[in-house]
């Protein structure tokens, strides 16, 4: 049986597969890049399957509590006037017992749960992996490992070393995003503030927990050329993107300028035939980025870690975490495509039709045949599994 383990990176798909390994008996060991666990990010939501994961994990008070406690989502057109609203968690797709929670205050719970029985190494990241299952590291030495989980990212530096060139795999959208923080100045508590311009969206929001805000932004796009690494020069690229928008973005992009959290990439999915490969397996955005125009990376990250912890505990290995992994991951990989095209709308009568409706809804005789039309995909797709009971 695999005993020891390495795991690169500490995302959520990191941090939850060590959680679920460890409590296999596996001798876990995580690397991740970063000095520390990553702090902020974006709102992520947790649904169907994955629930019933957190739920086993004895998290479920926990992420209730640290609940973005989002409440209405407000639309505003270039003048600032204020044209449509809707209930937040209608907005976000969701519906009964789905969870909202900042990224980073999830991470923090999951590494909590591991931080004493898993070794973590920060600061440090794998440059090979040999077929004994030798790997070699930036600056630790070399170590022996049984198996070795890419957790690392749409852009896993694992799956490149074990599989090839992202090429092969990503399946670009044609949009891109970005988010950062910046100054709540629009005072926002709990809400979100939207603006729509042609092939162009703008939310801005703040949960709960912060005083600040998150500014969010999307755009449709050809490829464009950047260095991943060139912060500066991926904030231009935003800035000129959103050029000749108005309502509150020239003030947001001023912000931008200043921000320290900032990301910025395209709507991309990654598509693979196998994830696992002789010593290697990945598991969340790794294997099966959905992007997150879906809203079920979390959610894939979360199930994915638990499935592949129970079936190589459980001696299925890496096929059957693939068998029982698979149906669940094309459906919610189905919700990018069309998902997208409702994020950003690509002319005046689109945006014209989408806020009529958004202004209507609570008003209409079907209103509940509408919010199936709206959630009833997502939580189709959420609930696309049937997750064995590992510890029987």
């Amino acid at each position: 049986m695999t005993k020891s383990i390495l795991i690169s990176g500490a995302s959520i798909a990191g941090t939850a597969t060590a959680y679920w390994l460890r409590r296999h008996g596996f001798d876990v060991t995580v690397v991740e890049r970063a000095p520390a666990i990553r702090e902020g990010g974006y709102k992520v939501d947790i649904r169907g399957a994955a629930l019933r994961v957190v739920e086993r994990m004895g998290l479920m008070e926990a992420v209730r509590a640290a609940s973005t406690d989002m409440r209405i989502a407000t639309h505003y057109d270039a003048n600032g006037r204020k044209v449509a609203a809707m209930d937040a968690d209608l907005f976000g797709g969701r519906t009964g017992g789905d969870a909202e929670i900042m990224r980073g205050d999830l991470n923090e719970l999951l590494y909590d749960l591991t931080r004493h029985d898993v070794a973590y190494v920060f600061g440090d990241s794998v440059t090979g992996i040999a077929e004994d299952g030798t790997v070699t590291f930036e600056r630790s030495a070399p170590r022996r490992f049984d198996l070795v989980v890419g957790a690392d990212g749409a852009h896993s530096n694992t799956r490149r070393i074990a599989f090839g060139e992202e090429s092969q795999y990503a399946r670009d959208l044609g949009y891109y995003i970005s988010i950062c923080t910046v100054p709540n100045t629009l005072g926002l508590d709990r809400e979100e503030a939207v603006h729509l311009a042609p092939g162009r969206t703008a939310n801005v929001y703040s949960t709960r927990q912060d005083t600040r805000a998150k500014a969010l932004f999307m755009w449709s796009s050809e490829p464009l050329a950047y260095d991943h690494r060139d912060t500066e020069g991926q904030k231009e690229l935003l800035v000129n993107a959103m050029a000749g928008v108005g309502w509150e973005v020239p003030a947001l992009l001023e912000s931008v300028r200043d921000a320290k959290d900032f990301y910025f990439d395209s709507v991309t999915q990654i598509h693979m035939d196998r994830w696992s490969k002789g010593r290697v397996v990945l598991v969340g955005d790794a294997a099966y980025c959905a992007s997150p125009a879906s809203g079920q990376g979390t959610s894939l990250a979360l199930v994915g870690a638990y499935v592949l912890a129970g079936e190589l505990a459980g001696g299925g290995g890496t096929e059957g975490y693939e068998r029982e992994m698979r149906e669940f991951v094309e459906a919610n990989q189905a919700l990018g495509p069309a998902n997208v095209k409702g994020m950003v709308l690509g002319s005046p009568v689109a945006i014209w039709f989408q806020t009529r409706m958004v202004r209507l809804l609570p008003h209409l005789p079907g209103r509940d045949r509408m919010i199936d039309r709206i959630a009833g995909p997502i939580h189709r797709a959420a609930n696309a599994i049937s997750l064995k009971n590992y510890s029987e």
